[in-house]
Order: structure tokens, then sequence, then C-alpha cells
């Protein structure tokens, strides 16, 4: 009985507006005339400000169907078979309405080789149509067996692990398509009580006939406007319905600022725009170091990094008034975060010591870190969710978590600045050796880094007790954070003493950040255990395996660049004693 009410939640929904006779039929016989109209040239906006409950939290619509969307093919927008590119509001009421035939579209993301192979699946395809993959007995077995081990608090291999995603985006595409998952009725008492679907028989317990029956009138207007491509009609039902559903419980619904904020968060897209700025910023100081009469173009370029810096930290901003949290709680926001920093960090060691040099350090680390984030949407998805409950005490999440991905933005800027070092020293040791003011430069982000680590690892430590009952407890996270601090302090402690030259601390700045890399990724995602389970994942070892073994080779030349000229230099000396 459950199954057949999900599968015509649509049929009853027009059946209980049966007077509105024209809509009905418009509605019943989209199929047909789909074809005929062109939705993808109707305005969603107002249909996007539409509150929904998902995942823990009310949101507006908008954000609901971007999330879908890449949770199910992996992009934000999606090319059905025709060439028609779908838009993410497009697409949810698409799947609800049946305006295209999704079960046999191409789109739900399995990207990993291995599952492909034990499923059958063409390995040079990474998408494919939800009917294959349901009809997949093999898929059904590893999913079962995959969840039968989770039951059981057993470890998952990656091939389980990706199965149980394929199918958690086969149920929500499917919930999308029943309907099960428009759940845009707000309920009357709590907000932690779950919202209901636009369907007279699911909201009978909060509302009555009378006060549901002008929200269901403006569904049944605005899916017949959509089917026909009405923008305006779709658009005024869409507000409308909006005002009708906030009107059935004011206090639980979502203001409207709030609503229109994340929706204005969505479409301006600052970290992209950021990217853009960081990027042009980038060259344009690259032209201004190569050139003579270099101020002017400095100039414009640290302007553009600085508006580069203004769209990223508006980002941010916004996201911490959606959350009503920092912006640290996921890789993704980390990411966001430490990139931001690092820039930061490198326009203020720029205005203590008017050199260039420190964002020529930290504009590539922060742009490539933004097109890696944005490059991994499965892996490190953007979406915000409600907090665990052991990170639901804001003072220590602030102080603590603040901390320590600021100490990663000041390693990741020692590491670009280590880049830099070592391209020069490849180039010309002797030059490079002799800038003294470049290593104490360097020095000082270490010193910074050190100082800041140090701080939120002990501040972790008192969260811990305040949280777990114990300061320190071995945990993969705690361990690897304590590894990498003792890695910076030996670099800094052998540079003091005298073990190592300039170039050992150079060599160091850049060695050194894999132990963070491994603090801060390899513990969520490769080892994937301990108590931090919050931020576990997976995905993107191939990018972060690349880059960590392009760095080591990067590393290995520029050190026998460096003996081969010390070694010369010696022989030199010896011919001429000679």
């Amino acid at each position: 009985m459950v199954e057949l009410h999900s599968r015509h939640l649509r049929t009853r929904i027009f059946i209980f507006i049966a007077a509105a006779s024209v809509l009905f039929r418009a509605t019943a016989c989209a199929q047909s005339d789909l074809p005929n109209s062109d939705s993808s040239a109707v305005d969603f906006k107002q249909w996007g400000l539409t509150a929904i409950q998902d995942g823990g939290r009310r949101k507006p619509v908008d954000t609901f169907a971007r999330e879908t969307l890449i949770r199910v093919t992996g992009r934000s927008t999606y090319t059905d078979k025709t060439g028609r590119t779908w838009q993410p509001n497009d697409f949810i009421l698409s799947a609800l309405l049946e305006t295209h035939d999704w079960k046999s579209e191409p789109m739900v993301l399995v990207s990993f080789g291995k599952l492909k192979e034990q499923l059958g699946l063409d390995k040079t395809q990474r998408r494919f149509s939800p009917a294959q993959l349901t009809g997949s007995s093999d898929l059904q077995r590893i999913t079962n067996e995959a969840r039968a081990l989770k039951r059981a608090e057993q470890s998952l291999d990656r091939v389980q692990q990706e199965a149980l995603s394929v199918s958690d985006r086969l149920a929500l595409l499917g919930n999308v398509m029943t309907g099960n998952a428009l759940l845009i009725v707000p309920a009357p008492r709590s907000e932690t009580d779950l919202w209901a679907v636009p369907d007279p028989a699911a909201v009978a317990s909060y509302y009555n006939e009378a006060q549901f029956a002008p929200a269901l009138s403006q569904v049944a207007k605005m899916t017949g406007a959509y089917a026909q491509g009405d923008t305006f009609n779709f658009s005024s039902a869409a507000r409308q319905l909006r005002e009708n559903l906030r009107g059935l419980s004011p206090s639980i619904y979502p203001q409207e600022r709030q609503l229109r904020l994340e929706y204005f968060y969505n479409h301006f897209e600052s970290f992209y725009r950021a990217v853009w700025c960081y990027g042009i910023a980038f060259v344009i100081l690259i032209a201004a170091h190569l050139r003579k009469r270099r101020t002017a173009l400095r100039n414009i370029g640290v302007a553009v990094a600085i508006l580069g810096l203004a769209f990223q930290a508006s980002g941010i901003v916004m996201r911490c008034l959606i959350a009503g949290r920092p912006p640290v709680t996921n890789m993704y926001e980390s990411i966001i975060w430490v990139s931001f920093a690092v820039s930061f960090f490198g326009m203020i060691f720029f205005a203590r010591y008017r050199t260039p040099v420190y964002l020529l350090a930290a504009l590539p680390v922060t742009l490539i870190a933004l097109l890696l984030v944005h490059q991994m949407p499965i892996a490190m998805p953007s979406s915000i969710d409600p907090l665990v409950p052991v990170l639901r005490d804001n003072f220590w999440l602030t102080i603590h978590v603040l901390t320590i991905t600021l100490s990663y933005a000041a390693f990741a800027l020692a590491m670009g600045f280590g880049h830099i070092l070592l391209w020069r020293y490849a180039r010309n040791p002797a030059a490079a050796s002799a800038d003294a003011p470049m290593h104490f430069w360097l020095y000082r982000v270490l010193q910074l880094g050190v100082l800041l680590l140090a701080a939120g690892t002990i501040l972790g430590g008192v969260w811990a007790n305040y949280s777990w009952g114990r300061f320190w407890g071995w945990d993969p996270k705690e361990t690897w954070a304590l590894i990498a601090l003792l890695c910076y302090i030996l670099t800094l402690h052998g540079r003091l003493a005298g073990w190592w030259t300039e170039f050992g601390l150079v060599v160091a700045s850049v060695v050194c950040f894999l132990a963070v890399l491994m603090a801060w990724y390899g513990v969520n995602f490769v080892l994937g255990k301990g108590l931090h389970s919050y931020g576990f994942g997976i995905g993107g070892e191939t990018y972060v395996a690349t880059f960590v073994i392009a760095d080591l080779l990067f590393v290995a030349f520029a050190i026998w660049r460096y003996r081969a000229s010390k070694h010369a230099i010696v022989v030199a000396g010896d011919v001429v004693a000679g």
C-alpha cells in the first residue's frame, strides 16, 4: 500500500483538485505536450526560494536541487542524450512530473573502475541509467554484503563503499521521482518534526482540508504552468505557494531573508569569482616580476588579489550566516577556509615586508586548492549539513578548529614559498643561497605555523577532555597532528642549532607539508579510522597521490642540482688551488 502511495503521489495531488479541470488535463497530458514546450526557458527563482526539509536542515529548493543533481550525476548540470542541458530546478520538477524518461537516461555516476568491472559495466563510461543499475543483481548483492558488514561495525573495502554510494544515488533519484523527497509542507509545532509532501493524505495529521487546500491549488497551477512552459504563471503560482506554506506554520517556516540569502549564495558563486581573480592576479604579478618597470603592474596585481580575497571572504561570511557556525566542519569547508587564510597571510606578509614574493607563493596554493575542491564534488560535497553532536559547541569548534586550520594555512604558504626557493636553487644555486631575506621570510612563516599548530593541538586536548573525558587518546587524528608539529619543530630547531643549512630549511618546508597533508586529508580519506569520524570521506586519492609524487620528484631534482653545483664549486676551487 505504501509503495502504491509513493508511485501515484502526483496523480492523487491533481485528482484532489478535480475542480480545476483545465489544469488537470494540462498536467495529465504533460507527457505528450512537453516536447512542444520548453521548460528550460522558465524562470525558476520563485520555485527555488521555496523551503524544503532535507538532511535535517530547512533550505531552499534551489539548494536541494543542486545538491541532488551533484550527488546523482557528479555535476551541477546534466546534458541528456538529446543534447539538452538541464538545470537543477528544471530537473527536479521534470523527474517529479515524469516529463522525461529519466529511468533510461545514463545519469547515475559510477566512477570506481573495480566496481564497474564486477558489475560487468563499460569501464570507459562514467554514468549509467537507473534502469541498468537497478536491474543488476551483482550490485544488489554487493550492496547487501556491505550493509551487513556496516551493521556489524566491520570495515568495508573500496568496492563495497562505492556500491553503497551508487545505491544511495539510486535511492535519492527514486525518492525524487516518486515525490517522497519533496518535503515542502512545514510541521506545525517543532523545527525537528518531519515535514510532509504536498499530498492530502500525508498532511492530514498536521492540517485540515480547508487549511491545506490553497497551497495544494497553487501546486496544481504551478505544475500545470511548468508543463506548458508558462513562465509568468509558473512564477506567480510558486510565489503564492511559498506564501501559503509559510502561512500554515509561520514560526517553523524559514524567514524570507534566510531563503534569499542562501539563494543568492548559490548563484553569486563567490568562490568561482575568487578563482578568476587569483588566476589573473598571479599572471599579472609574474609579468611584473619579469619586467623592469613593474610598480604599476604589481599594484594592479595586488588590487586584483585583494578583490579575489573580498569575493572569497564574502562567500565564507554568507556560508557562516546560513549555517550559523564556522565553515570548518567538513573537507570542503576546511579547504575553502584554509585557502583563504593562505592568501590572507600572504597579503599580511606582503604589507609587512613589501615584497610580492609572498603573494607569488600564496596565490598558486589558493588557486590550486579552490580548483581541486570544485573538481571533486562527490568526494568533497559543498552541502551545508547539521553538526554532529560532538561539534555542537561553537566556542570550542571556533577556537580549536580555526586555530588548527590557520596553522595549515601558514604551512601551506611556507610550502608555496619553499617551491619558489627550490626553483631558484634548481636554476641558480649560488644566487639562491646568497638571498638571505628570502630564507628569513620563510623562517618567519614557519614560526607562525608552529605557534598556531601547537596552540590548536593543546586546545584540542582541552576540548577532547570536555567531550570525550580524556585529554589525549592517540587517536589517528591526534597522532598525526603531533607528528606534523614535531616535524616542523625539528625543522626550526635544526636550523637554529646548525644541523642543516638554509637549503635544508627550504627542503623541509616542502617535505614536512606531507605530514600536514596526512593529518588533514590522509586520516579522513585514506585511514578512515578514529573518533574524528565526522570528517571521513572517500575519493580524491589519485589527485593527492599525483601531487605528492610530482612534488617529491621536484624536490629530488632541486637537491640533485644543489649538490651538483656544490660539487662543481669544490672542483673549481681545487683546480684554482692546484
